[in-house]
C-alpha cells in the first residue's frame, strides 16, 4: 500500500499508528514519512498560546464586570440605607411683611407701634360725693366746660349757708365798730382842745386818746374779720362747684366708668366701692402715633422727617404723616426708643389704641434705587445674623444651602423685617446658625 492511499487507520492519521507502537506497513520504504507524519500529528495536537490568552482575558472581563456591578449596587444601598452626616436644619419661609407688601420709594425704616391721644383725661369730682346725675355715654362727643355729671350738694350748700351766714356777721360787726369810732372822733378833737387850753388834765386825755385809739383798731380787726368770712363764703361756693363736673377739653367719651347712685372720691377708697373716675375724655385731633424704633437704627430717623402711616384695621390706606419729636432716652429691656409720629390728615375712622405701622420716608432724591421696586419681607428673628443694619442668611436650595447678605429694617415683635435680599416665598434657615456655612449639605425640618 502507497503512502498516498493511507488515509486513515482505526481512526487515526496515517503514522499514528506507528507513533503508538502499532506495526505499520512498509516500514522500511516510508520512514521518512513516518517521522514526517509524525510532526505533523504533533503539530496537530498542540495547543496555541494565543487562542487560549484570548479566551482567558474574555472571561476575566465577564467576571469584572460583574464585580463592578456588585459592587456599585452595594456602594448604592450604603448610600441610601446609611444615616446622612448631613447637618439637620429648621427651615421657615420668608412672608411679605403685614402692611407693607412693597416699600415704597423712599423708606428706608419700618416700625410698627400704636395710636395714641396726647389730651386724654380720666375726669373725676375734686371731692367725695355721691352721682345723682350723669349726662355722658360712650361715643359723646362733649365741649370745653360741659356738665358731665353732678354729686349731691347738700353738705355743700348748707356749709355755703354758714358760711354767707358768718359774713354777714362780720360786716355788722364792721359797722358797729365803724359807728363806735366815728362817736368817738368828735369827743377825741374836743379833748385834744381842751388839753391844748389847759381846760383838762393830761390824765383825762390820756383816757380819752386810749378809748378813741381803740375805736380805731376795733374797726380794723372787724375788716379783717369780714375778709375772713368772705373767704370762708367763697371755698363754700367752690365747694358747691366741685359737685360739678364739667369736661375739661373738647372731645369724645371713650369710658363710662360711674354710674348714678355711686360714690365717687379723688382717691382712692380702702374699701373698693369708690370710683376714682366719671368717664373718660379723648381730644380726637391730638392723636398721634408712638413706635418702638430700635437703637441700632434711631440714626435713620430724625424730627420732621415725612412718613407713612399704615392702620392695621384699613391696610390698604396711607395716612401721610411726620415725625414730631424722637424721646431722649431708651428702654434698656427691649433696646427701643420711642418716636412720636402725627398725623397730616384728621379722620374719624383714627381711633386710640389702633394698630399702626409707620414708614420712615427719605426725600425722592435720595431714596436708595434698591429700594425702589424691593418688596419688604418678615423673616423669624433667629434666621438672620445681623450686624447694624445689614445681615446674613442661609438660602435652602434643595438639600444646599446658600449664605446670602441681606439689607435689614426694623425688628418688630412679629419677626425682622428685611428690605432687600430675598424675596416672599424664600426657604431659609433657622436657629443656630454659626454650624452652617455656605454650599453645605443640610437636611431640612421645617
Amino acid at each position: 500500500m502507497s503512502s498516498s492511499n493511507k488515509v486513515l487507520h482505526r481512526g487515526y492519521p496515517l503514522g499514528t499508528e506507528a507513533a503508538l507502537g502499532h506495526p505499520v506497513e512498509n516500514a522500511g520504504d516510508e520512514g521518512k514519512h513516518l517521522v514526517d507524519d509524525r510532526v505533523a500529528l504533533l503539530d496537530s495536537l498542540r495547543i496555541e498560546r494565543a487562542d487560549h490568552g484570548e479566551v482567558g482575558s474574555g472571561r476575566a472581563r465577564w467576571a469584572g464586570g460583574i464585580v463592578a456591578s456588585i459592587a456599585l449596587i452595594a456602594v448604592a444601598g450604603w448610600l441610601l440605607l446609611a444615616p446622612s452626616n448631613a447637618l439637620t436644619v429648621n427651615a421657615a419661609t420668608a412672608t411679605a411683611a403685614p402692611g407693607a407688601a412693597a416699600v415704597q420709594r423712599g423708606s428706608i425704616l419700618d416700625a410698627s407701634g400704636y395710636v395714641v391721644a396726647r389730651r386724654q383725661a380720666t375726669v373725676s369730682a375734686k371731692s367725695t360725693g355721691r352721682v345723682v346725675d350723669l349726662e355722658i355715654e360712650e361715643g359723646q362727643r362733649v365741649e370745653q366746660g360741659q356738665v358731665i355729671a353732678r354729686l349731691d350738694d347738700t353738705n355743700a350748700r348748707a356749709a355755703l349757708a354758714r358760711a354767707e351766714a358768718a359774713r354777714a356777721e362780720a360786716r355788722a360787726r364792721l359797722d358797729a365798730a365803724l359807728v363806735a369810732v366815728n362817736n368817738a372822733a368828735p369827743t377825741f378833737a374836743r379833748n385834744q382842745q381842751q388839753f391844748a387850753r389847759a381846760v383838762i388834765s393830761a390824765q383825762d386825755f390820756d383816757v380819752a386818746k386810749a378809748s378813741y385809739d381803740a375805736a380805731r383798731s376795733s374797726v380794723d380787726v372787724e375788716k379783717r374779720g369780714l375778709e375772713v368770712a368772705e373767704a370762708d363764703v367763697e371755698v363754700a361756693e367752690r365747694n358747691l362747684d366741685d359737685t360739678v363736673v364739667r369736661a375739661p377739653f373738647a372731645g369724645i367719651v371713650t369710658v363710662k366708668a360711674a354710674q348714678e347712685g355711686e360714690m365717687v372720691s379723688p382717691v382712692s377708697a380702702g374699701g373698693g366701692f369708690t370710683r376714682t373716675g366719671i368717664g373718660t375724655i379723648v381730644d380726637m385731633d391730638s392723636l398721634e402715633v408712638e413706635v418702638d424704633v430700635s437703637e441700632s437704627f434711631i440714626n435713620r430717623v430724625r424730627p420732621g422727617q415725612n412718613a407713612a402711616i399704615k392702620l392695621n384695621a384699613y391696610p390698604d390706606w396711607s395716612i401721610p404723616g411726620h415725625v414730631v419729636a424722637i424721646i431722649p432716652t431708651a428702654d434698656r429691656a427691649k433696646a427701643t426708643v420711642r418716636v412720636r409720629v402725627a398725623f397730616e390728615q384728621k379722620d374719624a375712622r383714627v381711633l386710640p389704641e389702633m394698630g399702626a405701622r409707620v414708614s420712615f420716608l427719605t426725600d425722592d432724591d435720595e431714596a436708595p434705587s434698591s429700594l425702589s421696586a424691593q418688596p419688604a419681607v418678615l423673616i423669624p428673628a433667629d434666621a438672620v445674623q445681623a450686624d447694624g443694619d445689614t445681615g446674613v442668611v442661609y438660602v435652602i436650595r434643595n438639600k444646599t444651602i446658600e449664605r446670602r447678605a441681606v439689607r435689614l429694617g426694623a425688628r418688630t415683635d412679629l419677626g425682622q423685617i428685611v428690605l432687600a435680599g430675598i424675596e416672599p416665598g424664600t426657604r431659609i434657615a433657622v436657629g443656630d446658625l454659626s454650624a452652617l456655612a455656605d454650599g453645605a449639605r443640610v437636611h431640612v425640618e421645617e
